[in-house]
């Protein structure tokens, strides 16, 4: 089963902080993320300084896109971003008219997702999913289980690449033991750590415990 990727959310308030994390666990993990805060206080600049970091990673712009898909995804694409979110309320048009212009589209997935959405995803073309629990939902006391699993399985059944964000820690990789899940992304298990290169790292390190 092919190991899956581990992706650092870099949701830091300024670029400089970013940046200094960036230097440090950047070379580490696979994909580099321009989180939404980041992007909302640094925006396109965010991607095109990670881009110039890190030429051979993939990059990908956390914009949670709801309307102007090809526009959100051309300011993207030519900043660097090689993967774009798109939030799941988006309408398919905003979807659709995203993946115009970038292939790597991610369907981000909070509340208003069902079914009978994610076949229509599937239809027009889109190949990513992203499965989160949220940064409110963990502080409500929710915690990853069955339920979480179940969705994430059903999701590869039906041909998506799945990535599963929210309060991941070494722990939680155990539990996806045998799910052919695309990636992990981390954000302050890795960044809010004294060492984010020696956080991220062992990430790595439990990530090839179960998957070679």
């Amino acid at each position: 089963m092919t190991k899956p990727n581990l992706q650092i959310a870099l949701d830091q308030n300024t670029l400089a902080d970013a940046v200094r994390i960036a230097h440090l666990a950047g070379s580490i993990v696979d994909i580099v993320e321009v989180g939404t805060i980041l992007e909302l206080q640094a925006g396109q600049d965010a991607i095109r300084v990670l881009r110039a970091m890190f030429p051979d990673k993939i990059i990908a712009s956390d914009t949670k896109c709801a309307d102007a898909g090809s526009t959100v995804a051309q300011n993207s694409k030519d900043a660097g971003a090689d993967l774009m979110t798109v939030i799941d309320s988006a309408t398919i048009a905003t979807m659709k008219s995203a993946k115009t212009v970038l292939n790597g589209i991610q369907v981000e997935l909070y509340s208003a997702w069902n079914w009978d959405l994610a076949e229509k995803w599937r239809e027009i073309g889109i190949e990513q999913v992203i499965y989160h629990q949220s940064r409110d939902a963990l502080l409500a006391g929710e915690i990853w289980g069955k339920k979480d699993l179940d969705i994430v399985k059903k999701f590869i059944d039906m041909g998506f690449k799945v990535s599963v964000t929210g309060g991941l820690n070494l722990d939680t990789i155990k539990l996806f033991k045998d799910v052919p899940v695309y990636t992990f992304i981390a954000g302050r298990a890795i960044t809010g750590q004294a060492d984010p290169a020696l956080a991220a790292q062992k990430f790595q390190d439990e990530i090839k415990k179960y998957w070679s």
